[in-house]
């Protein structure tokens, strides 16, 4: 296949209510979506959120980065769906998320003109059904208590209280409580995002046992694996490394210090589809439990693809994160479905999903030129990720044609990315 457009679009999706982790608050989702378009007029959708403390990307620098990329990627033929990762990492430096829209879409598209499921293509379907987590991040026992019962009585059987925002001790209580309202049966994690310093963590790490967690994840800085270390020789329960996992050489890192027993795998980290299915196959073959997550928060896009590599990886121990399920709306025509706490790997080609484009305004971004920004104009009411079905309304204008390529002078290696496309992505065709 033949890429005629990249088109990087910057869109903004309010949450449902407010998520509280360590040290931010996320109200409002910025994320880029990026539309892929061949010669033949099929489409594929990519979508990466912005997470400026985990890959240092910004909805800025991601449009910037797609921007950057385009000149190499307009009229590249694409042979090996599954070497494109591996291949535009050269284009530039960093900028794993940005990069990780591009190979979702590039899968997405694939799967559409092959009219086989991205988890096909990824390798084979292992599982159809996938059980989703649910966090649990208002910072207040009570109200964690009672989303947490909520949520078991609709089927969810996997939850993860987010902690280091207060005392070890205070947030040990928390955990707890929503273990005894649970019940021994469900999976209940808990995650600093780095939010404590290594005494803290050991404090928080004699007590996580009696609270009954089945492990703990990234409960200090993502480059103090010897704290990490630390934490794991001070506990039962599992350590997982969340922030500290980009590379199959940190995967490797954390398992020979015995820093973790387990992480969190996001395509933003790592690059892309075929990257997450690398490291996952990894940390399996060294017995490190996995966990499948999208950012806070995904739309349906984004989402879809967690699923389909749900759908394909070896094993899931530590659970799956599907994130269209914070959201107050969606931007597809059907939302991805979570029904009794599980995510149904979707029917249809490619990712199963299509952006509904009349839902993605066709102003422009001030802050990024050539990005585009979705924003609702109706009450913020829940209606995503098929919790409830997709929202409805007026159709806004469609997005404007794609801005004009970057200028500026492109690496030597984009050049030659560029001029020998089929030498550049040439291996064994896409199943």
């Amino acid at each position: 296949m033949r890429i005629k457009s990249v088109t990087p679009l910057w869109i903004s999706l309010p949450l449902v209510e407010p998520i509280k982790m360590a040290r931010t608050t996320v109200e409002t989702a910025e994320n880029l979506l990026v539309r892929v378009e061949d010669v033949d007029g099929f489409v594929g959708w990519g979508e990466a959120s912005s997470a400026p403390t985990m890959t240092g990307e910004t909805p800025e620098s991601m449009v910037a980065a797609v921007n950057f990329m385009r000149p190499a990627l307009e009229g590249l033929e694409i042979e090996d769906v599954s070497a494109f990762g591996q291949a535009i990492d050269g284009l530039m430096y960093g900028n794993a998320a940005a990069k990780s829209a591009l190979d979702m879409a590039v899968y997405d598209l694939a799967g559409k003109r092959a009219r086989k499921p991205v988890a096909e293509l990824l390798g084979g379907i292992v599982r159809r059904d996938v059980p989703v987590l649910r966090m649990l991040a208002a910072a207040d026992r009570v109200a964690d208590v009672a989303a947490a019962r909520r949520m078991a009585a609709e089927g969810f059987v996997a939850f993860k209280v987010k902690i280091g925002g207060a005392a070890p001790e205070a947030d040990l209580e928390r955990a707890a409580a929503v273990r005894a309202a649970l019940g021994t049966g469900p999976h209940v994690s808990a995650d600093a995002n780095q939010g404590y310093t290594r005494e803290q963590a050991l404090r928080f790490a004699a007590g996580a046992a009696a609270a009954g967690l089945d492990f703990i994840e990234q409960p200090v800085a993502w480059k103090d694996l010897e704290g990490m270390a630390m934490v794991a020789a001070a506990t039962a329960v599992p350590i997982g490394t969340d922030e500290g996992v980009h590379s199959l050489e940190d995967i490797e890192r954390h398992h020979r210090m015995r820093a973790a027993r387990g992480g969190s795998l996001k395509t933003i980290k790592l690059g892309g589809l075929s990257a997450v299915m690398t490291a996952g196959r990894r940390m399996d073959a060294l017995g490190m439990s996995v966990n499948l997550a999208g950012k806070v928060a995904d739309s349906s896009v984004a989402s879809a693809a967690i699923v389909h590599l749900a759908a394909a990886l070896p094993q899931l121990d530590w659970d799956v994160s599907v994130t269209c399920q914070y959201l107050a709306r969606d931007i597809t025509r059907e939302p991805l479905r979570i029904e009794r706490g599980h995510a149904r790997l979707p029917d249809g080609p490619g990712l199963g999903v299509e952006v509904d484009e009349s839902k993605l305004s066709a102003s422009s971004v001030r802050r990024a030129a050539s990005a585009l920004i979705w924003a609702g104009t109706e009450p913020h009411r829940p209606r995503a990720c098929a919790l409830l079905p997709a929202a409805s309304g007026p159709a806004s204008p469609s997005p404007r044609a794609p801005p004009a390529r970057a200028s500026g002078r492109f690496p030597r290696a984009g050049k030659a990315f560029a001029r020998r496309p089929k030498d550049a992505m040439r291996g064994r065709a896409a199943p």
